[in-house]
């Protein structure tokens, strides 16, 4: 703009920029623009992993595949690996430390057998969390997708692997009197109740390893921890029924063991109720739902920040 002086010169003064004074947020706000990568609304996320549905199934898949594509055997040591794992453990605790007190050796070897099948699933589902982001960073930086479907992905396929090697649980419970009935349905459930907790915890342990990529070598002498204390290889009723009631009711409860003995119970005949903790559905229910849920909100409330620095 302009204004006359009082010399009769014209003088100009500087115009006003249309954008002075507003902060960074409110320029950005002006001219419609957004940041890069951030965090979409809990619903809008829950809408995004829906629409990627078919590549979370792909990709597990996938993964699966080339899980054991450089052995001979190929597949096969998806079964050949806890099963090989139970003999070890057969031989050590069946035989040479007797942790089958109180059960014959036709329920004693198909309650192993299952417990390492089960507790593998939460295991591998645990540690395939942990490097669910800071393994796959390229992925991550290279493509715009909901971070989630990475930890989902991998739970599904501990899932699938598992479903593949039930065919081998079933001949050994047969094989050793245990005849499909009725109990049998529950594994349906028992198993879609430790899918949602596996998924929910791989979840926390992707966000807590996309931080700290050294939680990987600490988390397998966890997990060999956790097994020990969840009667994988003894019945915690049987083997500590001298202890307090406190210590048992402590190890009956834990996730791991609760999937385990529900397992146990809808599989083998000579495993009954009594063994199993008070109100064990609604506590498999609940442990599933908490952990799904507070996983899923855990794991999104990081959703900007991973691949980043």
């Amino acid at each position: 703009m302009s204004e006359t002086t009082h010399d009769a010169t014209v003088a100009v003064s500087a115009t006003a920029a249309p954008d002075e004074g507003l902060t960074a947020p409110e320029l950005a706000a002006k001219h419609g623009l957004s940041v890069s990568g951030a965090r979409p609304s809990l619903i809008e996320y829950v809408r995004q992993l829906w629409d990627r549905r078919h590549f979370i199934l792909a990709f597990s898949r996938a993964k699966l595949t080339a899980q054991y594509s450089q052995a001979k055997l190929g597949q096969l040591w998806q079964v050949a690996t806890p099963l090989l794992n139970a003999a070890v453990y057969f031989f050590i605790f069946g035989l040479l430390l007797e942790a089958d007190r109180g059960m014959s050796r036709e329920v004693y070897i198909p309650f192993l057998v299952t417990g390492v099948f089960v507790f593998t699933f939460t295991q591998s589902s645990v540690m395939a969390g942990v490097r669910a982001i800071s393994g796959n960073l390229g992925l991550v930086r290279a493509l715009h997708f909901p971070r989630a479907s990475l930890p989902i992905s991998f739970a599904l396929q501990q899932l699938q692997q598992l479903l593949f090697s039930m065919i081998v649980l079933f001949a050994v419970a047969i094989g050793f009197g245990s005849y499909p009935d009725l109990s049998w349905a529950l594994i349906v459930p028992v198993l879609a109740l430790q899918f949602c907790f596996n998924t929910g915890l791989a979840m926390i342990m992707a966000r807590a390893g996309a931080k700290t990529p050294d939680l990987a070598q600490l988390m397998p002498f966890v997990m060999r921890t956790w097994m020990y204390a969840s009667g994988v290889m003894f019945s915690i009723p049987i083997f500590l029924k001298d202890k307090p009631d406190w210590i048992a009711n402590l190890l009956q409860w834990n996730p791991a063991a609760i999937y385990m003995d529900l397992m146990r119970f809808s599989l083998i005949d000579g495993y009954g109720s009594e063994n199993l903790p008070d109100h064990v559905w609604a506590v498999a229910g609940g442990w599933a739902v908490l952990f799904a849920l507070g996983g899923f909100v855990y794991f999104w409330k990081a959703e900007e920040r991973y691949g980043r620095g």
